[in-house]
């Protein structure tokens, strides 16, 4: 199953001007997996496919807002170079904590179920059915930004919130030392 989360997360991936929020979705869906396991793959690099699908997760992602809400009233504590810094750190986790899994995709069909838009926020349902048959519902969280794009700021597995998620750890490490050791723990990770 995580692996699963883990490839739809990077699957959610490339945006399109005019484009419904299911429309964002599944273009970001096929661009990913052509990326990822398409007929070119031997003609390019692991690296250079790694490089490609980050870019692709670059234009649907928004991590500056995934960062806020994932810190909550710690972004605001957060000097204007921290929090740079920590949306760079935290889009490079996900990123890497996931990009492995797209490569180990299955093919698993999934299936678009509702969407649902209010004003300039929307979610898109989605099931992702495994290979022994079981069903795992995926709801992207999306906002239209000025430009009239869709991007996602949240995901849901299972009823389960990724920022949410990370919001719990973050705040932990927070409460037990600073914000400063949250970035030193995220530069750990990353490798910088």
């Amino acid at each position: 199953m995580l692996n699963i989360i883990m490839a739809v997360l990077l699957a959610a991936a490339g945006t399109s001007t005019a484009a419904s929020p299911t429309e964002t979705v599944q273009t970001a869906v096929q661009q990913v997996f052509s990326q990822a396991g398409g007929p070119a793959v031997t003609t390019v690099s692991a690296a250079q496919r790694r490089a490609d699908v980050r870019k692709i997760t670059d234009t649907l992602f928004d991590f500056d807002e995934m960062s806020q809400r994932s810190l909550g009233s710690a972004w605001t504590q957060a000097s204007p170079v921290e929090r740079q810094e920590f949306v760079r750190l935290f889009g490079g986790l996900i990123a890497n904590a996931y990009m492995g899994r797209i490569e180990q995709y299955a093919g698993e069909p999934i299936t678009y179920v509702s969407e649902r838009v209010d004003g300039d926020d929307a979610s898109v349902q989605s099931r992702v059915v495994t290979p022994k048959g079981s069903e795992i519902g995926i709801e992207y969280r999306l906002y239209r930004g000025t430009d009239g794009r869709w991007t996602v700021y949240d995901l849901y597995v299972d009823g389960f919130s990724l920022v949410g998620s990370y919001k719990a750890q973050f705040n932990r490490i927070i409460q037990r030392g600073s914000f400063a050791e949250l970035l030193k723990q995220l530069r750990l990770k990353a490798g910088s």
